[in-house]
């Protein structure tokens, strides 16, 4: 009997060994849904479970506690996963920590809780962020102007900014749009909120929201956004006080000479760009570059840089890929002109032919921000009406995981930089 039970000490305990943790790999080669692993990531967070980001090993490898439960919810998801024992788990850390390579593992502690700030009629697949979250299956909640100012943004680690206009232009759709039904339905029930909220004018109203924003990232939020609400949001912050609209957008002429009377110090990113008078161009300033690339759709390419991951942690955790070059996209926000950023914020994504910034990151305060250019990262030039992206035909796009890195970056968020 004896002898009996020490075979069977001797062979659970090298079992123990061999299955002690789970690599959910992020390589072009073993992963074959990039996006749904960031969602059992923050599964895996989301049970008070640690996970180790392995930057730069593999493409962002993740690294956490092998269970049962995991590997059943991997194979329901789709997600591959390769079991490994204490020794193989100790030699990778150990060669992630050597001096020699760039990487690091940094540990994410807790799932951040996550708003995505959009008007609670759109659908999902109105905007690239909420796609990717239903995707990969990562629970949101949905705020808009009302809870902003009610200060409901202190309840969230994350927050995404929709494909907003925060200067009260109504996303300069005027030329185009504005006899079709749903322009006048979007800007009579704007008007309706800003009454509603005790403003006379929407962009006074959105004014409001976009200070308040400011001070959720001042006071140590982490703020993401796409499209025209990266610099709309700026433009807001730094009109403050100036009247820019036309008066088919608020009743009344804007100011004269309201060019000279911005102030860019007010912004988060941007700097010394020209507003776009004309409400019948699609288009807020100088900001963005869609009209001025001369790029072939087939040679439309970003490159990520590459930053040191034990010295940079931060922008390297938001550029884990497995490539680094990225399809480019377009939208009303398309890319940002290098010589308008300021020299303050780090540009993470390129195209270094064309001169400009698609994927940009920054310190405000306590938190920070990212800027994405594009509308949608699988959809080349999005339109009006245009049928939603079906990510199940691109679970391993390296457009839509610059996205979820920001998603998971809050749970790092109190390993600081180096540097």
């Amino acid at each position: 009997m004896k002898k009996y039970l020490l075979i069977l000490f001797l062979f659970f305990i090298p079992f123990q060994q061999y299955a002690s943790y789970v690599l959910i790999p992020m390589d072009a080669e073993s992963q074959t849904d990039h996006l749904k692993a960031y969602g059992i990531t923050y599964w895996v967070l989301n049970k008070q479970q640690k996970v180790k980001w392995l930057l730069n090993y593999r493409g962002g490898s993740f690294l956490m506690p092998d269970t049962e439960e995991l590997k059943k919810e991997c194979k329901i998801r789709g997600v591959s996963f390769e079991v490994l024992s204490d020794a193989k788990t100790q030699t990778i850390l150990d060669e992630i920590s050597s001096p020699s390579q760039n990487q690091d593992a940094v540990i994410l502690e807790k799932a951040p809780k996550i708003a995505v700030y959009t008007p609670k009629g759109n659908a999902p697949w109105d905007d690239a962020v909420t796609m990717v979250l239903t995707y990969a299956e990562i629970p949101y909640d949905k705020i808009y102007d009302t809870e902003v100012l009610d200060n409901k943004l202190l309840l969230y680690d994350w927050l995404h900014l929709h494909h907003e206009d925060f200067t009260g232009q109504y996303g300069k759709f005027y030329r185009a749009y504005r006899a079709a039904p749903w322009y006048i339905e979007e800007k009579r029930a704007a008007e309706e909120l800003a009454a509603e909220l005790g403003y006379d004018k929407v962009s006074e109203e959105k004014l409001a929201v976009a200070q308040k924003i400011r001070d959720y990232v001042i006071g140590g939020g982490f703020m993401f956004a796409m499209c025209s609400a990266t610099d709309s949001f700026d433009i807001a912050l730094s009109a403050d006080g100036v009247d820019i609209c036309e008066p088919m957008f608020d009743g009344d002429a804007s100011e004269a000479a309201y060019q000279s009377k911005i102030d860019y110090s007010k912004t988060f990113a941007f700097t010394d760009y020209t507003l776009e008078r004309s409400p019948m161009v699609y288009e807020f300033s100088s900001i963005d570059m869609t009209t001025q690339r001369r790029i072939p759709k087939e040679t439309d390419y970003f490159s990520l840089m590459n930053y040191s991951a034990k010295w940079d942690p931060i922008p390297t955790m938001l550029c884990q890929n497995h490539t680094s070059l990225v399809k480019g996209f377009m939208g009303q926000t398309t890319s940002f002109k290098r010589s308008e950023i300021k020299p303050t914020v780090l540009v993470m994504g390129e195209n270094k032919t064309n001169g400009e910034a698609r994927y940009i990151h920054g310190i405000k305060g306590k938190g920070f921000f990212t800027f994405y250019g594009g509308h949608d990262p699988e959809d080349y030039q999005h339109k009006v009406g245009d049928p939603k992206t079906e990510l199940s035909l691109h679970p391993n796009s390296p457009g839509y995981r610059l996205i979820l890195n920001n998603v998971l970056f809050p749970a790092a968020r109190k390993k600081k930089q180096k540097t």
